[in-house]
C-alpha cells in the first residue's frame, strides 16, 4: 500500500472505525496536497518548442501528483540500521509513533511496523498496485492465498479489483551492516467495467524486465528499466489481463531512466491524446531544451514531440508514467477507489462481511523466514523463483 495519506487520514488502525463512512466525500486529485499541507507550486511553461507544459514542485514527503489514468505514486528510500534476530532494525524505537511512524527519524521509518518495519494487512478495491523494488526486499502475502520475497529489481503488478487484503513487509537480513530499501509504488486507477474483476496476482522478476542501455553521440549511456509500455522492440513482461495497460492503444507505459553524467537521450513521442509524466528523482536534474529543470519536479510533457534530455552534469534518475486518461468519475475513500460514493459504501459493507477473502496467516504482518531468498507462491499454489 505505502500510502502516507491513509497513513494521515485513514491508518489502519482506523478503518474499522471507517465502516460507517460518516463524512463520505468525493476526492479529486488535490486531495492529497491537502493531507499533506504541501505547496506544490505548479509553474505553467509556455514553450511548445521544449516540449513542456507544466512543471510541478515534488512535496518533501509522501506522495507525488500524477495525472490519469495514475491515482498515486510514491517513491521510499530508507536506510535502515543492522538488523535484529527478529528481521526488524536493531535500534531503539523510541520516540516513534509505532503503528503509524513515517518520521523518517536517523533516515528510516517503521510506517505501520511495529517489530518489522512495513504494511500489515490492509484493504483494496477498484485499482491496481505497482511495485517497483530497486534495491531491499518486500514480503507479501494476501487474503488469495499468495505469498511472495521480491526485490532487488522485481515488480509486483497486483490487480485488487473486486477485493483483496494484504500484507507488505521490509525484512531486515544483515546483521552488521545498514539495510537500505528503494522502491516505487504506483497506483493505476481501473475502468468502471473491471472494477469488481477478480483479483490477480503477478510477479516480474528482474530478470525478465528489460534493461535497455542507449549510447548518445559522444558515448555517454541512458539506462532505460521498461515496466510497461514498448521502446522500440523492448517489451516487458504482459501486464494482468484486466488491466489499463493491456491494451496497446492505452500507451501506458513506466520506465526508469538513470542517464551518465551529461548523456542526452531522446523520450519518443506517443499519442496525442497521452497523460505523459517525467518526475527527475533525485541528482542533479536535466535539461530540456534551454529549461533548467531541478531534481524533486514533475515535469509534464506535450506527447506526440520527440523530447531530448540532457543530463545536467552529475547523473540524474527519472520515472516515466503516462498513459491515454481513463477519464471517468473517481471517488477516493481510504483504500478504496471507485466511482460513485454508492459504491464505496458498498465497498465497505462488503468488506465487513466477507473480509475479501478472510486472512489465514495467523498474524497481520507476516514474514516468510530468516533465508534470504526470493519467490513467489501463486494462487493455484505453484512456486516461482527468479532465474
Amino acid at each position: 500500500m505505502f500510502v502516507n495519506f491513509i497513513v494521515k487520514k485513514f491508518s489502519r488502525k482506523d478503518i474499522l472505525k471507517l465502516m460507517g463512512l460518516a463524512g463520505l466525500t468525493s476526492i479529486s486529485g488535490t486531495f492529497f496536497n491537502q493531507v499533506y499541507g504541501k505547496d506544490m507550486k505548479k509553474n505553467t511553461i509556455e514553450d511548445d518548442k521544449n516540449s513542456i507544459k507544466n512543471i510541478t514542485k515534488l512535496p518533501e514527503t509522501g506522495t507525488w501528483p500524477t495525472e490519469d489514468p495514475f491515482l498515486f505514486c510514491v517513491h521510499h528510500h530508507d536506510v535502515y540500521p543492522s538488523a535484529n534476530q527478529n528481521l526488524g532494525p536493531n535500534a531503539s524505537l523510541f520516540g516513534r509513533d509505532i503503528g503509524q511512524d513515517f518520521s523518517n527519524k536517523d533516515g528510516w521509518s517503521m510506517y505501520h511496523g511495529s517489530i518489522i518495519p512495513g504494511f500489515p494487512r490492509h484493504p483494496h478495491r477498484g485499482f491496481e498496485t505497482v511495485t517497483i523494488v530497486e534495491k531491499g526486499l518486500i514480503d507479501h502475502a494476501d487474503s488469495l492465498g499468495a505469498a511472495a520475497r521480491y526485490g532487488n529489481g522485481d515488480v509486483q503488478w497486483l490487480t485488487a479489483g473486486n477485493g483483496i487484503q494484504h500484507a507488505e513487509m521490509f525484512p531486515l537480513f544483515d546483521k552488521v551492516n545498514n539495510n537500505s530499501i528503494d522502491f516505487f509504488q504506483i497506483w493505476v486507477n481501473l475502468p468502471a467495467s473491471r472494477k469488481r474483476v477478480e483479483p490477480y496476482f503477478s510477479m516480474f522478476w528482474a530478470d525478465k524486465v528489460p534493461v535497455i542501455n542507449i549510447q548518445d553521440s559522444k558515448g555517454r549511456i541512458t539506462e532505460v528499466t521498461i515496466i510497461a509500455g514498448q521502446h522500440g522492440k523492448n517489451k516487458p513482461p504482459n501486464p494482468p489481463p484486466d488491466s489499463w495497460a493491456s491494451e496497446s492503444k492505452n500507451n501506458l507505459a513506466m520506465w526508469i531512466i538513470k542517464l551518465q553524467s551529461n548523456a542526452e537521450w531522446v523520450l519518443p513521442a506517443t499519442s496525442s491524446t497521452v497523460n505523459r509524466s517525467l518526475y527527475i528523482v533525485n541528482g542533479n536534474g536535466i535539461k530540456i531544451g534551454t529549461q533548467l529543470i531541478n531534481a524533486r519536479n514533475q515535469v509534464e510533457l506535450i506527447p506526440d514531440n520527440d523530447v531530448t534530455i540532457t543530463d545536467n552534469d552529475g547523473g540524474t534518475k527519472l520515472l516515466l508514467l503516462q498513459g491515454e486518461p481513463i477519464s471517468e468519475p473517481i471517488v477516493k475513500h481510504g483504500p478504496f477507489v471507485m466511482n460513485t460514493q454508492s459504491e464505496i459504501r458498498q465497498a465497505y459493507y462488503d468488506y465487513q462481511n466477507t473480509q475479501f477473502g478472510g486472512w489465514n496467516w495467523g498474524k497481520d504482518d507476516p514474514v516468510h523466514g530468516k533465508e534470504y531468498k526470493r519467490f513467489a507462491k501463486l494462487v493455484d499454489g505453484r512456486e516461482e523463483k527468479p532465474g
